[in-house]
């Protein structure tokens, strides 16, 4: 369950600290207080979108920090699976928001913005004002079942996301492939040409590095000559001063000194290893600057040559690895244009291999939506039984799709009637806001259990309702809250009094400096803050003693 909320420098917020419990926690306070600041928050929090306009004034910077305590074990391992796992109990989801960027944090490690919103959609449900809307939408009435379905319709949802990947690439290559005979000809001649000219040049691996290696050594021929040539001179010229000649009148003079001292014998030998080495270089750099001479016919060629290697790789490749694949290439699809009834029939049989694949993945996601869509519709007709609608008739409408698609062939429409005798009809030509409203909770109530979310947040569920309705809507979030934690923003008394901890969003207003804060309220609190939310701008001892029994009778259906 969400068991803090900690908000620094947020609009009218300089900081607060909640404590949730667990059960119902309900939320209320004046229009105006900062009620949506405070789910606002969370959303942050969560991975929502924010504007630098949210940051309270003069602040640098925005804090948002969750701290959980799941317990649920398949909830456990679902964070385990993203490598999240608990420390001491608790997994703290954070967001430091500056200007224009934002940190996000996993217990304290920096993770990205969808790390962060997937871990939250394990951790928390919400259900804003307005996402009632949404079911307005086949779309996402299809994804409310399928998400009901759980593990056994994702493996075979998947099977069909892969075979129609399968299919669309193939139907993609047969209708690309339908090609003119006059079209197929000139592509082949272009094909051929270029082959050809791939082939005629008889590359080999590693050719062009050797050249351009051969190329630099010619084109700087003339330098690195004049610079072997003096070196040798220094080395082992005629000269006298030559460091050959040098050495060889050190040694005989290190040759006589040899006869009388095992010390002077010793650097002899190394003078005379010394002489051999430079005699060896010397031979080296002779033989290096007779390799220097090439003719003028040489150098041509080499230019040429690699002029020619260039010119295929501005045209074919980067490499000429890359040249050579290019040509495998071609000449495999002029393979393909001098057979070409053979392979559209090659193609032909591989699409309907490939679409009665589909069709049979489909068939069988189409047959798990149908079993599942049979038990939703039960469990939400249920729940909007409890929620006052006494005489519902709620039905979850199969159609097949005209085409396949990634998602297979099923369209799903959500069907209601409101009274006896009325045919059901889409929830667009029926629904009001209020009856959408509810319908969300019942399918979130029914979701909740299924999903194994511990933590529910309700932004104002009560729009559009008053009375007995919402006496059901109350009792309906007082069953939620036995079996989960909830967190419910509220206009309405009735939803209020059912409340297991209930906390007041106030605007107060200090040293010419407004501030948005959030309070628990002890039990007699409770009854007054009741007595507010009825009686308006005069709270008379009558409307207390309303809001005392109103409290007494939600403590009493609680124990039921």
């Amino acid at each position: 369950m969400l068991q803090n909320l900690h908000v620094k420098n947020l609009a009218l917020i300089d900081e607060i600290e909640v404590e949730f419990g667990p059960g119902l926690n309900i939320l209320t306070g004046e229009t105006g207080a900062g009620k949506s600041i405070i789910l606002g928050s969370v959303n942050l929090a969560l991975g929502g979108r924010y504007s630098r306009d949210i940051l309270r004034k003069g602040a640098q910077y925005g804090l948002v920090e969750l701290t959980f305590a799941p317990e649920n074990e398949k909830l456990l391992k679902r964070l385990a699976d993203l490598e999240i796992f608990p420390e001491d109990g608790m997994v703290v989801l954070s967001r430091r928001l500056m200007d224009g960027r934002s940190t996000s944090r996993i217990n304290g490690e920096t993770v990205t913005m969808a790390r962060l919103k997937e871990a939250a959609g394990i951790l928390i449900d919400i259900h804003g004002q307005h996402e009632h809307q949404s079911l307005l939408y086949k779309k996402n009435q299809l994804q409310i079942l399928d998400a009901y379905a759980g593990g056994k319709l994702k493996e075979a949802a998947e099977q069909v996301r892969a075979s129609y990947r399968s299919y669309k690439k193939c139907l993609e290559e047969w209708e690309q492939s339908r090609l003119e005979e006059s079209e197929r000809a000139k592509e082949a001649s272009f094909l051929e040409f270029e082959v050809r000219e791939i082939e005629e040049a008889e590359l080999t691996a590693g050719e062009d590095e050797q050249l351009e290696s051969d190329y630099r050594r010619m084109n700087n021929a003339k330098n690195i000559v004049e610079n072997a040539v003096e070196a040798y001179e220094y080395t082992g010229g005629m000269s006298g001063e030559s460091a050959s000649e040098q050495i060889s009148r050190a040694i005989r003079c290190m040759s006589d000194a040899a006869r009388y001292d095992e010390r002077a014998e010793e650097l002899y030998e190394q003078l005379s290893e010394l002489d051999g080495l430079l005699n060896d270089f010397n031979r080296e750099l002779s033989g290096y600057q007779e390799s220097l001479q090439f003719s003028e016919e040489d150098f041509h060629e080499t230019e040429e040559r690699l002029n020619q290697i260039n010119h295929l790789k501005t045209k074919y490749g980067n490499t000429i690895e890359e040249i050579m694949e290019y040509c495998d290439e071609k000449k495999e699809r002029l393979q393909v244009l001098e057979d070409y009834d053979q392979y559209l029939l090659k193609l032909e049989e591989e699409l309907k291999k490939n679409e009665k694949k589909l069709k049979k993945a489909s068939k069988e996601l189409g047959k798990i939506r149908r079993e599942h869509g049979r038990l939703l519709t039960e469990q939400i007709s249920k729940a909007l039984q409890d929620l006052n609608f006494a005489d519902v008739q709620f039905e979850i409408q199969f159609h097949e799709l005209a085409d396949y698609t990634a998602n297979g062939r099923d369209d799903v429409e959500f069907l209601i009637s409101m009274n006896p005798g009325e045919p059901v009809k889409p929830l667009s030509e029926v629904a009001s806001g209020g009856e959408l409203s509810r319908m969300m909770l019942a399918i979130k109530a029914v979701m909740a259990d299924r999903d194994e979310i511990e933590t529910l947040i309700f932004d104002e569920i009560d729009v559009g309702i008053s009375g007995r309705t919402a006496q059901k809507v109350s009792e309906k979030m007082a069953v939620i809250g036995k079996s989960h934690q909830v967190i419910c923003i509220t206009h309405l008394a009735q939803i209020a009094a059912m409340a297991d901890a209930h906390y007041v969003i106030e605007k107060t207003v200090e040293k010419g400096k407004t501030r948005t804060g959030i309070r628990l309220l002890a039990e007699d609190d409770t009854t007054e803050e009741l007595a507010r939310i009825l009686g308006g701008a005069e709270i008379t001892d009558t409307v207390r003693e309303n809001a005392r029994e109103m409290k007494e009778l939600a403590g009493k259906h609680k124990l039921r």
